[in-house]
């Protein structure tokens, strides 16, 4: 599916590949976050990076049985925008040579992936409105609230918890 290719002709073949994208970077990020685990040093940080990979498999599981309501295969379409986030954040892991301040980073990073999906799903959730689609309001939303939480977590994590203090006092 192109830009020129019009391959989405209505309102319910836009919500179909909005559900691909997200579905797909769902999928993208299952691979990403262990790597970012790894990395990470705060032991607050890589409890919250792992509750959440728990959560995006829920989620994924959530979103199939969108797919299923609408009749629908579960599949992704691909979706640069999730993979240059992702590429930013492996780029700028790479760059950084101070552990604490990686840490930082890697909550910046996950915090670009969170506001991504929260503006995908919120934009899925008026559609599926519109849509008349109810049944899977419901899902959608819980995917919603989800992320929210994990970029609040991720805030808390950055002030409350001192990673972004501590990367500021590094040497």
């Amino acid at each position: 599916m192109g830009i020129f290719s019009k391959d989405i002709k209505t309102m319910d073949d836009l919500f179909l590949h909005g559900l691909q994208d997200i579905y797909y970077a769902e999928k993208q990020i299952t691979k990403a976050l262990p790597k970012m685990i790894k990395l990470a040093t705060n032991r607050d940080l890589t409890a919250g990076l792992s509750a959440h990979l728990k959560e995006t498999e829920g989620q994924i599981k959530r979103l199939e049985q969108v797919f299923t309501l609408l009749g629908e295969e579960a599949k992704g379409a691909h979706c640069p925008a999730i993979d240059g986030i992702i590429k930013e954040a492996d780029e700028t892991s790479g760059e950084v040579a101070d552990p604490a301040v990686l840490d930082a980073a890697i909550v910046a990073n996950c915090q670009a992936v969170e506001h991504y999906e929260i503006a995908r799903y919120g934009t899925l959730i008026a559609w599926a409105e519109e849509l008349d689609n109810d049944e899977v309001i419901s899902l959608l939303s819980a995917n919603l609230n989800e992320e929210k939480a994990a970029d609040a977590k991720l805030t808390g994590v950055a002030l409350s918890k001192g990673v972004n203090s501590i990367a500021a006092d590094a040497a």
